[in-house]
């Protein structure tokens, strides 16, 4: 069965205008607990999950592309950032926790555009694990849980959020180490 070169890129972009969708329903109603709450979670949910869906497709089908290998990370960044800014207008995240990850990933992205030019600079291991742990602790945040099961959900919500800030400094600063190593060795071969 052959898919179209581009669909791959196509649900990465699609992933990247359903942020300000989802931003906007979640804030909405002030972080009410009622259906706009829901939904932004469930499409958060659905866009951070297509993540795997078109990075499969682009190998599976072995219509990988530098444009995609770029865009992917930002469209995570995009969700997961404005995800991180939602809770925290809301005042349901402190806003340290956020800055500290958008520093990490616009520090991150940055770099990833400047170096474009010369080579793409994929995701690490680390990096997407840190991805991972960022949309299960924000999709835990954002659903309103404690609706269902009681305040003691917020420690679950907390261990989480932990957790994957410390893999976001963690993969930040292997990342770094990495991009330093490999201008040291472009450097010797010249």
């Amino acid at each position: 069965m052959a898919i179209p070169r581009q669909l791959p890129n196509t649900i990465t972009i699609v992933r990247i205008l359903c942020a300000p969708v989802f931003l906007w329903m979640l804030l909405a109603d002030a972080g009410a607990d009622g259906a706009l709450r829901w939904w932004a979670a469930v499409l958060f949910i659905v866009a951070i999950a297509t993540d795997g869906i078109d990075g499969y497709l682009a190998r599976r089908y072995r219509i990988v592309t530098d444009l995609g290998k770029l865009l992917d990370p930002i469209a995570d960044k995009v969700l997961t950032g404005l995800a991180f800014v939602g809770l925290s207008i809301l005042g349901e995240l402190p806003w340290l926790v956020t800055i500290v990850v958008l520093v990490r990933e616009l520090g991150i992205t940055v770099h990833r555009l400047m170096v474009a030019g010369d080579h793409v600079v994929a995701a690490a291991w680390m990096g997407k694990l840190k991805t991972v742990a960022q949309a299960v602790a924000l999709s835990l945040a954002l659903l309103p849980l404690w609706t269902v099961f009681g305040d003691g959900i917020h420690v679950v919500n907390a261990v989480a959020m932990w957790i994957a800030v410390l893999l976001t400094v963690a993969s930040g600063i292997d990342y770094v180490i990495t991009a330093i190593r490999g201008a040291r060795r472009d450097r010797s071969a010249s």
